[in-house]
């Protein structure tokens, strides 16, 4: 058996062996032909169980536990109270009357009357009345011509309010008197034949003025609102102006941008009875129309008004008309949110000049003017405006202006052809007309604390460059000026004024003074203006006003000194007719 074995190992061996050697050979090349694509699958596989069962005789049962409860009876003397809504406490408003008038007397025998009453005729339609006066008997220091003055206007609207407008009609009528007490020195009497000519010189000059106007405002329409407004003036000296002008604002919002179109007409006729230097009449008539174009782009922090205005403006008298483009450009840009906005703009536009404004400027202007329009050809500004706080805000801007025909005022001469006229003895002033350049730097502060106290600050830096007159006359090289308001307690409130006027340049022509530096500076003057008052009641109330506090007898004009400390005290009473 033994050999057997042995035997039968030898045999696979010397197969294996044979195997090997015959492994040793070379192969040679062969082609493989595959006749079909190998083509995986996956075959399905049952999925093991989350939680297997298990079959172990060592695993604990859940015994089940019960719970059981002793109540035992407690007495409780408690009782919930039923719950109530909390209440505000109601603040009574406080009464607004319809109707109030106010009257006060100071010194110089100054008088303030006002009255006011608003009359509802149902719930949509009112009719106003306003009528105010303000005048002064004069007593002026080292004045030899009467210096009182009055100043009366009288207003009555009508309004009316619906759904879709909103519409007001206005009549006024209005009367100043002024005197030309401003004598130069060298025409301060001297000599008892100077003095008897003054005595029967009246300087008198009494100013009118009548008007009517008209406003309305479409609430759903892309006609937004439109408002036209007549004046007629006069004076003593048989001077007529006429004076009409409309304007109106059409928005559309295309594309999601805002598009306006401002449109207007502007028209004035007057007529001076003689010239300063002649006795022959002026008559003057100038028409301006408008189109202004603009569109409104606003994204997120950003703002920008792009506009363009088209200006046609006719010297009717002269045969003479023009047209003027002027740039209509402004933006804005959030830096820092409500804290800081930068803003630039560049505009311009044909000004109409009118015998009515030049007379509110300065009341101490002859009656022999030359009237035409100024052409602001441009006026590029720069700067930024914030708030500090919730409470402080403030306002930087720097611009440079250029203006063709700016009205400059300017004292007269003595006149020698209207010799005897009240305002030809170097106590009136002309206006002329001149190309300026002018820089101007300005800066406000607003407080607003609350609504007991209230402080605003602004001033300005100007310089100004002239092509033909030797100064830009009697324009300040520097403004400043403050006002507050302050509720004292419930009963008691105040307020204040303060304001600063820089230099100023005027010419003294008089043919007397040849040989002497014709050009005279005004000096700054500071003005300060206070008042107190006192509410019994919601219906009466007593004040205090104190002006020029400081009692500077400076001169706002060449040669005409102001009144001293003026103090003037009245009461306030509001009431109902019902």
């Amino acid at each position: 058996m033994r050999f057997q074995a042995i035997k039968k190992n030898l045999f696979f061996g010397l197969i294996l062996f044979g195997g090997i050697l015959y492994a040793q050979d070379p192969l040679g090349s062969e082609t493989v032909t595959v006749v079909k694509p190998y083509t995986p699958s996956v075959r399905d596989a049952s999925k093991i169980k989350a939680s297997p069962v298990r079959n172990d005789s060592v695993t604990l049962q859940k015994k089940p536990v019960l719970y059981s409860i002793f109540s035992v009876p407690v007495a409780s003397t408690f009782t919930p109270v039923k719950g109530r809504a909390t209440t505000v406490e109601r603040v009574r408003p406080p009464k607004v009357y319809d109707n109030y008038a106010t009257l006060g007397f100071g010194n110089y025998s100054n008088v303030l009357a006002e009255f006011y009453s608003n009359i509802e005729i149902d719930r949509s339609k009112n009719f106003g009345v306003f009528l105010t006066h303000n005048s002064s008997q004069g007593g002026i220091d080292d004045v030899y011509l009467d210096d009182k003055f009055y100043d009366t206007e009288l207003n009555l609207n009508y309004n009316t309010r619906n759904r879709d407008l909103s519409w007001i009609a206005e009549f006024g009528a209005e009367h100043q008197l002024f005197n030309w007490y401003g004598l130069p020195e060298y025409n301060v009497p001297a000599n008892p034949d100077t003095s008897q000519f003054l005595a029967n010189l009246d300087p008198q000059q009494n100013y009118y003025s009548v008007y009517v106007g008209s406003e309305i405002e479409l609430y759903d329409s892309f006609f937004e609102k439109a408002k036209a407004k007549f004046r007629h003036s006069g004076d003593s000296f048989s001077t007529a102006e006429n004076h009409f002008n409309v304007d109106g604002l059409f928005e559309v919002e295309i594309a999601e941008e805002l598009i306006t179109t401002k449109v207007g007409a502007d028209i004035l006729n007057g007529k001076f009875e003689q010239r300063y230097d002649s006795n022959e009449g002026y008559d003057y008539t100038y028409m301006i129309f408008n189109a202004n174009p603009s569109l409104l782009i606003l994204r997120d922090d950003l703002s920008i008004n792009l506009g363009v205005n088209f200006v046609y403006g006719a010297d009717v008298e002269n045969s003479d008309g023009d047209i003027y483009i002027y740039p209509t450009v402004n933006a804005s840009y959030k830096l820092a949110g409500d804290y800081f906005t930068a803003y630039a703009g560049l505009d311009g536009d044909l000004e109409q000049n009118t015998y009515y404004n030049f007379y509110q400027a300065n009341p101490y202007i002859s009656p022999t003017l030359t009237i035409r329009p100024t052409d602001s050809k441009y006026k590029g500004y720069i700067g930024g405006k914030g708030k500090l706080s919730n409470a402080i805000s403030y306002n930087l801007k720097a611009s440079y202006q250029s203006q063709f025909d700016k009205p400059l005022f300017r004292r007269n001469y003595d006149a020698m052809v209207l010799d005897g006229e009240p305002y030809t003895n170097g106590n009136s002033f002309d206006v002329v007309y001149d190309d300026v350049k002018t820089l101007a730097l300005a800066a406000e502060l607003n407080v607003d604390v609350n609504r007991n106290f209230r402080l605003g600050i602004n001033t300005e830096f100007l310089n100004y460059n002239t092509d033909d007159q030797a100064e830009a006359w009697n324009l300040p090289n520097m403004t400043a000026s403050l006002n507050a308001d302050y509720q004292i307690t419930e009963k008691w409130y105040s307020g204040a004024n303060l304001f600063f006027v820089g230099e100023r340049k005027d010419e003294n022509r008089s043919l007397s003074l040849t040989f002497v530096d014709p050009i005279v500076t005004l000096d700054s003057y500071f003005d300060a203006n206070a008042h107190v008052g006192y509410r019994f009641n919601d219906q009466l109330s007593a004040f205090v006003k104190g002006s020029n506090l400081l009692n500077n007898n400076y001169q706002k004009w060449m040669d005409y000194n102001v009144q001293g400390v003026q103090v003037l005290g009245g009461v306030t009473y509001k009431f109902d007719f019902n």
